[in-house]
């Protein structure tokens, strides 16, 4: 008799392991391949402002700041390369860290944060259109 605890197939083998199991029958995704929500690029490439949310073009001058709410661009929480977990909240090795993330600075390293546009062209602009859109799904009494 086998001394395992558990006694079901995978358990303990020897061997590749595959995450998938054996009985998979999908194809190994391709590498570099996009994975997710990501996986049909119909969507725009943007920068968002973090503060706010607004579109800008991702070339902007050091000291540009957002046209809707203000805050400085060209900072740390607006790069690409910021993460609040590794060593000076940023991933690649700078010599000294800025003190205050949101503001703006001079960074060499800054790249804008360029992400996909989930919301898409199906944003409605105005309180007026969501309210017309649904009363249209709705129906009006």
């Amino acid at each position: 008799m086998d001394d395992r605890k558990y006694r079901q197939r995978g358990y303990q083998d020897s061997g590749p392991r595959d995450s998938r199991g054996p009985s998979s029958d999908r194809p190994d995704r391709l590498v570099g391949a996009p994975k997710g929500r990501g996986a049909e690029r119909n969507r725009d490439e943007v920068f968002r402002c973090k503060s706010c949310g607004e579109k800008a073009a991702p070339d902007f001058p050091a000291d540009a700041t957002c046209r809707k709410c203000g805050v400085s661009l060209h900072a740390c929480v607006q790069c690409r390369h910021f993460d609040t977990a590794s060593p000076n909240q940023c991933r690649k090795p700078i010599p000294t860290a800025f003190v205050s993330k949101t503001k703006g600075n001079n960074c060499d390293l800054f790249e804008p944060l360029v992400v996909l546009d989930l919301k898409g062209k199906t944003a409605l602009e105005t309180p007026d259109q969501a309210r017309s859109a649904f009363d249209k799904l709705f129906g009006k009494r």
